[in-house]
């Protein structure tokens, strides 16, 4: 028998997209990743075979091994499988199974540990992979399992780009589906005569007993098996949950029904119906189990979408990266093997791969899914590039500089991971209602029993059941405690996309709250980066010889608005020559002999200090410090010959910015080391509420104490070294990406990109998640609060009938699926 087949079915691990039947299918045999034979990858004849490579790096691996990497053993039938052929392929926990049909493939994904029960796996997840729950995320463990406060499946703590299909969604969607199909001919027997049908009055009651059992049975001890080994754990913890009221519900159901089935004469009148039979309630127990998967189908699924903006994310980083060696040949070499120092070669359209400082070329990259802004940045010799972010139309030739971990783009998504695993205040409230929760439902549905088996209509037995499964099926807690998590998955993923990323929930509820902001202005406010803007020369020179006799001085200086006099004259085409006998006037400014003329700029204690007049150049000078500039005066010969005045220009964003944060409900405090005439002068132009001028790094802490104690919500906004101390002690620090690694640290927020526009989004996203919380807090509430006392009879006087246990299961699904869609809406919210 041959032992290579035509494997069909579909690709869970490279693609996205089945293959079409018939369609030949190429598949890396070493990694197992799909290549186009036209792509131009590494190829490698081996055995009169010709086997394709999505990178040198496999190729080298197969070379070195080849028997190794040729076949692989089917792990459902032991099937040998040609794995450059294989059309079935599963990524599981880090590991490629190949398979000979889609059967196997199917059996394997609905109970993976079944096949690899004594077998390692060939490539296992890295030791230090932890799994926890969504809803409790401080379990944590090494292994996959089961949470052991609410039961759910836990799931690895940094999700992976190329995940396979989740293994617990496989196997629930195939119970849902065997729970369905067994589920109607049960509803034809039990319901049809409500329609018309009289199935039992055909067959007979005894008969139609035992059909159902026969149906029911399979669904019980089968498909609902997962959630009696939950309920079961959460009786062992000592943890009540959704799962000890599914337990308790459909057992009861069940067993009640075998008894009634197997030992009629067991039951006394008050348990029978009309024509002296025992009701079943085989329907209940098997539709409820349908309707929870259901449901748990559904939120599976709403939650593998949370987890899309981390996979988005990990998606930006190509999987190769085009090296130039010392000889000048370039390779595609697979992303983990390069290494800090690299030369890499960014094509026209290629993703960056890793962070880096360009070396040649010139071209416009498009950072918005790092940073939230639309337009591409220019990029020229010495700027920073950062991975994951996208050239456009040019060629560049960069130098990696941060790689694996160490990049931007591996930190953010760190931290969205965590921020996503975080819990927010307001998660307080559900967690005290659920403790208290389960066991009151319990209680409820036994006082429930008793008062309708005492007071109840005949067959009052009957009533009393009905009524007490009925309560421990709807009052499932599960929407309470995905109401909080959910929101908070979502928002910091969406977050994430924009350019905010979130360090913790709790940042996120109090960034919705504080009523004032405090912004530096440097950096913030400001490009950070002065620039000449006046050039004002006195009678008997020209403004192009002032600025050439100033530029010429400056340019053996160091300080920042020395450098702006530079550029500027640069810029206008401004000849700049070389200076002698250059000395700096500590406060003052600085002195020298530039092409023969002595030359003095500075302020005016330094005209002073010459014995030079400025009093006609003085009322110009005030009045470019009226425009938040700086002036300074500058003397040839011994003679005051003019101004040059240099400002650091406002952000074009800033004053839409600061307005829309206005609308937002936030007060805005500018806080800064500049003098107070400058600091006006920009506040005024924006509409600033406040102006904190000459404030040294421990005051811009002390004014954050002192809002505070006046009970004011604060935001602190900085990028330095200095704001770290404020930073942390405001309710939220809020830390410009182009910054300092120690006001990261300090902040609970940190916008990638620093500017205003980062704090609008952030402020949007923290106002829409704590509304969507508070909604979904409110559906689950109310959905309770409503839900029970329906369920344990309350309306039977009015309505004259009981809420049947299956239309309490659909109900709790219904919750459940009402929380999660509409926390999913904050995927859109628009920022």
């Amino acid at each position: 028998m041959n032992d290579k087949h035509d494997h069909r079915g579909h690709d869970h691990a490279a693609n996205s997209k089945a293959p079409a039947e018939g369609e030949t299918v190429v598949r890396d045999p070493v990694c197992g990743m799909t290549v186009d034979p036209a792509a131009g990858k590494p190829t490698l004849e081996h055995g009169g075979h010709r086997y394709h490579f999505c990178s040198d790096s496999c190729r080298n691996k197969f070379q070195a091994a080849p028997d190794k990497y040729v076949s692989a053993k089917d792990p459902v039938c032991g099937m040998d499988v040609a794995r450059d052929t294989a059309r079935n392929f599963v990524k599981h926990e880090g590991s490629g199974y190949y398979f000979c049909s889609s059967t196997c493939e199917g059996k394997f994904t609905a109970e993976p540990a079944k096949y690899l029960s004594g077998k390692p796996a060939a490539e296992p997840m890295p030791k230090d992979t932890q799994y926890t729950c969504p809803m409790h995320p401080e379990i944590i463990r090494d292994k996959p399992g089961s949470c052991p406060i609410c039961g759910m499946a836990l799931e690895p703590m940094m999700p992976s780009a190329d995940d396979g299909p989740n293994p617990e969604l496989v196997d629930f969607t195939r119970r849902f589906w065997v729970s369905a199909v067994l589920s109607i001919p049960l509803l034809v027997i039990a319901m049809g005569p409500m329609v018309g049908l009289p199935v039992r009055d055909w067959i007979g009651e005894p008969l139609a007993a035992w059909l159902e059992l026969i149906l029911a049975t399979p669904v019980v001890l089968w498909a609902a098996l997962p959630f009696f080994h939950r309920g079961l754990d959460s009786f062992r913890n000592r943890s009540p949950n959704m799962w000890t009221l599914i337990t308790l519900g459909v057992g009861a159901a069940y067993l009640y029904s075998v008894v009634a089935t197997l030992f009629p004469d067991l039951f006394p009148h008050q348990f029978r119906g009309h024509g002296g039979a025992v009701p079943v309630y085989f329907e209940a127990a098997a539709v409820i189990v349908a309707l929870v998967f259901l449901g748990q189908v559904l939120e599976l699924r709403a939650r593998e979408r949370t987890g899309s903006a981390i996979r988005a994310l990990l998606d930006l980083a190509p999987k190769t990266a085009r090296r130039i060696a010392e000889d000048g040949s370039e390779s595609e070499v697979p992303l983990d093997e390069v290494v800090s120092g690299d030369r890499l070669r960014i094509r026209p359209g290629d993703a960056v791969p890793v962070d880096g400082i360009v070396l040649e070329g010139r071209s416009s990259v498009d950072e918005s899914m790092i940073t939230g802004e639309p337009v591409p940045v220019e990029k020229v010799e010495g700027e920073r590039v950062t991975g994951g972010t996208l050239n456009k139309n040019g060629s560049l030739i960069m130098r990696a500089d941060k790689v694996g971990s160490e990049t931007v783009l591996s930190q953010i998504v760190d931290m969205v991971a965590k921020a996503q695993r975080s819990r927010a205040p307001i998660q307080g409230l559900a967690d005290r209602v659920s403790f208290y929760f389960v066991p009151t439902v319990v209680l409820i549905a036994i006082v429930a029993f008793v008062v309708w088996a005492i007071f109840g209509p005949e067959p009052s037995m009957v009533f009393a059941f009905v009524s007490a499964v009925s309560v421990l099926i709807i009052a499932c807690p599960c929407a309470l405690g995905l109401a909080t998590p959910m929101s908070v998955m979502t928002a910091t993923g969406r977050g994430a996309q924009a350019g905010v990323l979130i360090k913790d929930a709790e940042a996120l509820e109090r960034f919705s709250k504080v009523s004032t902001l405090i912004v530096d202005k440097t950096g913030t406010l400001t490009e950070g980066r002065p620039q000449l803007t006046d050039v004002v020369a006195a009678e008997g020179i020209a403004d192009d010889e002032l600025l050439s006799l100033a530029a010429g001085l400056e340019k053996g200086s160091e300080h920042p608005l020395a450098e702006a006099i530079v550029e500027g004259a640069a810029k206008r085409g401004v000849t700049v020559p070389d200076a002698q006998d250059f000395d700096s006037v500590t406060g003052k400014g600085v002195t020298g002999t530039v092409s023969g003329r002595k030359v003095a700029l500075g302020n005016a204690a330094m005209m002073v200090d010459l014995g030079l007049d400025t009093a006609e150049l003085a009322a110009r000078a005030d009045a470019l410090r009226g425009e938040g500039k700086t002036a300074m005066f500058v003397a040839v010969d011994g003679k005051a010959a003019g101004i040059v005045a240099v400002a650091d220009p406002i952000k074009a964003s800033a004053a839409e910015a600061i307005r829309t944060l206005h609308d937002l409900g936030l007060r805005i405090i500018m806080a800064t080391g500049d003098n107070e005439r400058t600091a006006k002068a920009v506040a005024q132009k924006l509409g600033i509420d406040e102006v904190r001028a000459d404030m040294l790094p421990e005051s811009k802490k002390a004014l954050v104490d002192e809002l505070r104690a006046k009970g004011q919500g604060v935001a602190m906004a900085g990028d330095g070294v200095n704001d770290a101390p404020a930073l942390a002690a405001a309710d939220v620090g809020i830390a410009m990406g182009t910054g300092a690694d120690v006001a990261m640290e300090s902040a609970g927020i940190t916008l990638v990109k620093g500017d205003l526009g980062g704090i609008v989004r952030a402020r949007k996203l923290a106002q829409g998640t704590i509304r969507n919380i508070k909604e979904n807090l409110f559906f689950a509430f109310i959905y309770n609060v409503l839900g029970v006392p329906v369920a344990a009879g309350v309306l039977y006087p009015v309505l004259g009938t009981l809420l049947s246990p299956m239309i309490a299961a659909a109900a709790m699904s219904l919750s459940s699926v009402s929380v999660i869609a509409n926390a999913l809406r904050l995927r859109a919210i628009k920022l």
